[in-house]
C-alpha cells in the first residue's frame, strides 16, 4: 500500500495502463479483460487487474492533470515496481486531424512547474520512452492501423484564459492538447522507467467538431486495442 493507492503490491502488474477517467477503467476491465478484479478504490479510483490474453494487465486511472497523474504513476514507480505505464485518453487537436485519430506521444511540452518541484527538471519539454514508442508503433503496423507521430501540449489549465493555439503548434510543433503526459513522463524519467501516451482526437480547436461522450468511449476502441496488443510484447 502507498499514500493514495490501498493494493497489494502483487496485485498490480509490471504494465499499466493508465486512462484519465475511472469508468474508462471499469469499462475496458469488463470488456477485454479476463478474470478482472478491482485492487484500488481510495477516493472512487477504481483500479483493476485482469488478464489481456496471456498477459496480467493492470488499469489504473489517473484522474485529470498533471499533478493527479503527478501524484499515481508516481507511487506506481515508486511503491510498486511499475515498469511501464501507457496512458490512454484523449486530446483537443491543434492541427488537421480529424475526430478519432490516434496520437502516440514523442514530446510533451507544458506550461507546468511539474518537473521543477518533482525532480528540479528545468525544461518544459520531455520525450517518452523511445523504447517503448517503438514497440507500439511496430504493433500498429501489424494492426493495420494508421496513426500520428508527434508532439503534445500538456496545459496546466483547462479554461486558459488566452490560448493561442495557432502560436503554441507552430513554436513548438504539437498536434494538440491534453493535461497528463507531461508528469508521468517526469516520473517515468525519475525512475527509469518506460512511459507513452496514446490519444485519441476528441474535438478540434480548428472547428466545432467534438465527440459525444458516448462516440468517447467507443471510439477509443482501436487505442485500446493497441494498447493492450503492445503490452504482450513487452517483458
Amino acid at each position: 500500500m502507498s499514500t493514495h493507492i490501498e493494493s497489494k503490491k502483487e496485485s498490480i502488474s509490471q504494465t499499466v495502463l493508465m486512462p484519465g477517467d475511472p469508468k474508462r477503467c471499469e469499462y475496458i476491465a469488463k470488456k477485454y479483460l479476463s478474470n478482472p478484479i478491482l485492487v484500488n478504490d481510495v477516493r472512487g479510483m477504481t483500479a483493476y487487474t485482469g488478464f489481456y490474453k496471456s498477459r496480467k494487465i493492470t488499469l489504473f486511472p489517473s484522474g485529470m492533470g498533471n499533478p493527479s497523474m503527478g501524484i499515481y504513476s508516481y507511487e506506481l514507480f515508486k511503491d510498486y515496481d511499475v515498469q511501464n505505464i501507457i496512458r490512454i485518453g484523449t486530446m483537443g487537436a491543434y492541427t488537421n486531424l480529424s475526430l478519432k485519430d490516434i496520437v502516440l506521444v514523442e514530446n510533451s511540452f507544458t506550461n507546468s512547474n511539474y518537473g521543477v518541484y518533482a525532480s528540479a527538471y528545468n525544461t518544459n519539454m520531455i520525450g517518452a520512452s523511445q523504447t517503448l514508442n517503438k514497440v507500439i508503433l511496430n504493433t500498429s503496423k501489424e494492426l493495420k492501423l494508421n496513426i500520428n507521430y508527434g508532439n503534445i501540449y500538456s496545459s496546466d489549465v483547462f479554461y486558459e484564459k488566452e490560448n493561442n493555439y495557432k502560436s503554441i503548434a507552430s513554436k513548438y510543433r504539437v498536434l494538440g492538447v491534453e493535461m497528463e503526459s507531461f508528469a508521468l513522463f517526469i516520473n517515468a524519467a525519475l525512475f527509469k522507467r518506460n512511459a507513452s501516451t496514446l490519444l485519441m482526437v476528441s474535438d478540434s480547436f480548428l472547428n466545432a467538431d467534438k465527440l459525444s461522450q458516448e462516440e468517447r468511449e467507443q471510439g477509443l476502441d482501436n487505442l485500446i486495442i493497441l494498447a493492450l496488443e503492445s503490452c504482450l510484447k513487452l517483458q
